[in-house]
């Protein structure tokens, strides 16, 4: 076994293993927390898979923008046992039903799998950062100037707006 192979292995249970966490935390704030390792882990991945790229926008745009925002959700709903809703057990029928059919079906899917077949990593160069900025800055230069002066109005618009008389 080579050391990509083992720092995938890693990164998978890693990613299983903070999901688990997540999903049987009992607080919410913990269970925040825990998505925030499984992006992490994703974002592993994408670095063994050479897309650099989509690494870094993972890390920043779900881990740093979207999980601050989810903690303050968590934080101002102030969920508290006494204001706890009682539980209805035909959801939890529902749930059970619906995450078993999900089960078989993935279940099914993996008796499919050539176990034989290996996956080729870090092949070619397409999830590179100067690749993207070749490409973006070759190709689609139009749209790119359009969506940055869209930007720009749309920053200029939110200072207008938030300016006090």
């Amino acid at each position: 076994m080579n050391i990509t192979t083992l720092v995938f292995i890693l990164l998978s249970v890693i990613a299983a293993g903070s999901a688990i966490m997540m999903i049987t935390s009992k607080s919410p704030v913990h269970s925040v927390l825990w998505l925030i390792v499984v992006f992490f882990a994703i974002s592993g991945h994408y670095i063994l898979l050479n897309a650099q790229f989509l690494a870094i926008v993972n890390i920043i745009v779900y881990a740093g923008a979207i999980m601050v925002l989810f903690l303050f959700v968590v934080m101002l709903m102030n969920l508290n046992a006494e204001t706890e809703p009682v539980k209805n057990h035909r959801l939890q029928l529902i749930g059970i039903v619906s995450g078993g059919s999900l089960l078989l079906i993935l279940v099914a899917a993996l008796m499919k799998i050539d176990v034989e077949q290996q996956v080729q990593m870090n092949v070619g160069d397409a999830g590179l950062i100067k690749v993207l900025g070749k490409t973006l800055f070759t190709n689609y230069i139009l749209p790119f100037e359009i969506s940055s002066v869209l930007f720009l109005s749309a920053m200029i618009g939110a200072v207008v707006i938030g300016k006090k008389d």
